[in-house]
């Protein structure tokens, strides 16, 4: 027998709120009653997560668009003093690792639609890729530090080479 949601509702409101919410229903009543319940409880998940996805696609827009203001920032720059301070970079390269976390876990819930499965990895393992991502961010922010004083030191020699134009034109 198949119940539909509305014959669920109207079940669940005759009842009451007896401590048998499914008064004298058959078992496999009860079993596709429980089923439907747990069907709705997937569904609401699965939309709030579409909620939470968009505003975080909305903030990854954001983002994406300071970001790119601050690359035209120091792009116009001279270059001289355009180097953030530790702490910011710190923050920066937290902020990095956290969202490469997120990515890796949203990509490992679409790619594993059998989330009880036995290939999920272990706590360490967990801890590894962790403590791995978090490397790759330290290394990733100390490339862009160095690239960042390479492109300083560029527009130094530069400015310097034009002073010395001038002074060989005088």
């Amino acid at each position: 027998m198949m119940l539909k949601s509305l014959d669920v509702t109207l079940m669940l409101q005759t009842c009451g709120s007896s401590t048998l919410p499914l008064c004298s229903a058959s078992s496999s009543d009860r079993l596709e009653i429980n089923r439907l319940k747990d069907l709705e409880k997937e569904k609401d998940a699965l939309w709030s997560g579409l909620e939470i996805l968009e505003k975080a696609r909305l903030w990854y827009l954001q983002r994406l668009d300071e970001n790119r203001a601050r690359q035209d920032n120091i792009e116009t720059k001279s270059g001289f003093g355009c180097c953030q301070e530790g702490a910011a970079e710190a923050r920066a390269c937290l902020l990095r690792s956290r969202i490469q976390r997120v990515n890796g876990s949203l990509g490992s819930v679409m790619s594993e639609p059998n989330v009880m499965s036995s290939s999920n990895p272990s706590l360490p393992e967990t801890v590894a890729d962790s403590d791995l991502r978090w490397h790759n961010s330290v290394l990733t922010q100390a490339v862009s530090d160095r690239n960042r004083q390479i492109s300083v030191l560029e527009l130094e020699k530069d400015a310097l080479l034009e002073q010395l134009d001038e002074l060989q034109a005088h």
